[in-house]
């Protein structure tokens, strides 16, 4: 209730009292007037202090509802300012994200625009390089024509020539003429070959032929395709074989090789190209032998524990060998490269070992050359890395052990290192060469590689039927242990100019037939001898 409402109710409430003192004093007339007026004044006095008591009360009542309701207002104000300020900032956060999405989307255009004028550029740059490619092959082609035109009117002078020779004379200038023209060529190849051989020098020859030995199906000696398996008797050898064949296929189609069961007594041998399989085909079958049980269930189960164990063992020879070669940031995956190449051999010369002393050697050149020894010894030691991928890849170690090497993480020198320790790619660091020595003096030194007696005869043999075969030998001999061939030809038969065809003959057949540490150097010997005797 207001406060105008409470002083409005009041004086009709004194009016109500002074009608009822009225009508009670009328009522006590009797008693007295003097009475009456003092019992009248009394009860207006008691009526208008309650009716004043009210009204107070009437008022705070009123002062406070109206202070509730003012802070009510006050509090919904503020939540409604709350909401409208909450509301204003979501408006604006959404209309902040939607400025940064179309900002991005610009950003994203403007690249895609900068890419696009970057490849207009370059095709244009590409088409102006056309275009003169384009001219000078116009020019040259001009060139030719008149070239050609010359040429023709030569032919034609020397048709009008020829005209009046015979058919004899005519035969006879033809056949000098091919006879001079195919000299010219003979000499310019000879010397075009002599100079490449040169260029390439001798240590690209030794790569490809010890290239040869470890990835290419051709002649190889038995100690480096073939292990034997020594069995206990020839029961066990009929077991291996199984009924109708049936366990010796399971073992090679288990293992990827070749199992040859013959008629020698306690052996079998285990042929491949990939020692990795060899080696799992051998421990294989020794397990197998040593076991008693040999058929196809139980011969896929030891295979199988055997690649677990090759692979743990390839494992942990690769970590050795990081370790032995103090070489740090090597790639998972490159060390179990190095570990694989603990069953590679080159001439007796295990790969993994050679590895590690042309690392060695490495640093010490380096070293002594003011140059990092670190990084020589991570060349020498990841420079045949490319030996230890499967032989059926294509190409020689150097370029498929380089794209590897980079495949994984190494960096220039190291990769120009790997790819042309064989002169392959041009060297464009003096940590290439520092690596062509050291490995050209890991294989060269006394024991480093061998070769049984068997072959090293079977090597001589060959040599000197590749040279006997040839028209004009007579005789032929290898010396020096098979690094130089000696042939005789018959003075009578080949001229000085043929006996010079035949040591290039002999020499390439030797270079494609054979495979050879080094060199061979072929001598072909050509003399008249004029005897008489006196009487």
């Amino acid at each position: 209730m207001s406060p105008t409402a409470v002083l409005t109710i009041a004086p009709v409430l004194a009016q109500q009292d002074v009608a009822v003192t009225v009508a009670v004093g009328a009522g006590a007339a009797l008693l007295g007037a003097a009475a009456g007026a003092l019992l009248v004044r009394s009860i207006t006095g008691r009526s208008l202090s309650k009716a004043r008591t009210e009204a107070e009360q009437i008022v705070r009542v009123a002062r406070a509802e109206a202070d509730a309701a003012a802070q009510k207002a006050a509090l919904d104000a503020e939540k409604r300012l709350a909401d409208l300020r909450r509301q204003f900032e979501e408006d604006t956060g959404k209309k902040r994200a939607e400025l940064r999405e179309d900002e991005q989307r610009l950003k994203k255009r403007e690249d895609l625009i900068d890419r696009k004028l970057e490849s207009l550029a370059s095709k244009e740059e590409n088409l102006n390089r056309q275009t003169e490619s384009l001219r000078a092959k116009e020019a040259r082609a001009a060139e030719r024509e008149e070239e050609l035109a010359r040429l023709v009117q030569r032919q034609t002078e020397e048709l009008v020539r020829v005209a009046d020779m015979t058919r004899e004379q005519a035969k006879a200038e033809l056949l000098l003429k091919v006879e001079e023209d195919a000299r010219m060529d003979a000499a310019r190849i000879i010397r075009k070959v002599t100079e490449d051989a040169q260029t390439e020098a001798k240590e690209k020859a030794r790569e490809i032929t010890l290239q040869a030995v470890q990835r290419y199906a051709g002649e190889h000696t038995s100690e480096s395709t073939v292990r034997t398996v020594e069995i206990p008797s020839d029961d066990m050898k009929g077991r291996i074989i199984g009924r109708e064949g049936r366990n010796i296929r399971a073992i090679e189609k288990a293992t990827g090789v070749d199992i040859l069961v013959d008629d020698t007594p306690g052996v079998i041998a285990v042929s491949s190209f990939d020692k990795v399989r060899q080696a799992i085909a051998v421990e294989s079958l020794q397990k197998l032998i040593a076991d008693g049980r040999v058929h196809p269930t139980r011969i896929e189960e030891v295979v199988e524990q055997v690649k677990k164990d090759v692979g743990e063992k390839i494992q942990k020879v690769g970590r050795d060998a990081v370790m032995e070669a103090n070489l740090r940031g090597i790639h998972p995956k490159v060390r179990e490269a190095m570990g694989k190449l603990h069953y590679r051999t080159s001439y007796g010369q295990n790969v993994l070992r050679h590895s590690l002393e042309v690392a060695y050697i490495s640093q010490m050149i380096a070293d002594q050359i003011g140059l990092s020894g670190e990084i020589a010894r991570r060349c020498g030691f990841l420079h045949d890395i490319g030996k230890a991928m499967d032989h059926e890849m294509e190409g020689g170690h150097p370029r498929i052990g380089m794209e590897f090497a980079k495949l994984h993480g190494e960096k220039e020198p190291v990769l120009n290192a790997i790819g042309g320790h064989h002169a392959d790619i041009p060297s464009t660091s003096f940590y290439t060469p520092i690596v062509m020595a050291a490995d050209a003096i890991s294989g060269a030194r006394p024991g480093a590689r061998r070769e049984s007696l068997e072959k090293y005869i079977q090597r001589l043999e060959h040599l000197q039927g590749i040279a006997l075969n040839q028209p004009g030998v007579t005789e032929a001999h290898a010396i020096q242990a098979g690094r130089e061939v000696r042939v005789m030809v018959d003075a009578a038969r080949v001229s000085d100019d043929e006996a010079l065809m035949i040591a290039k003959r002999i020499a390439d057949r030797v270079s494609e037939e054979m495979t050879f540490p080094g060199e061979i150097r072929v001598t072909v010997l050509r003399e008249t001898r004029a005897v008489e005797f006196a009487r």
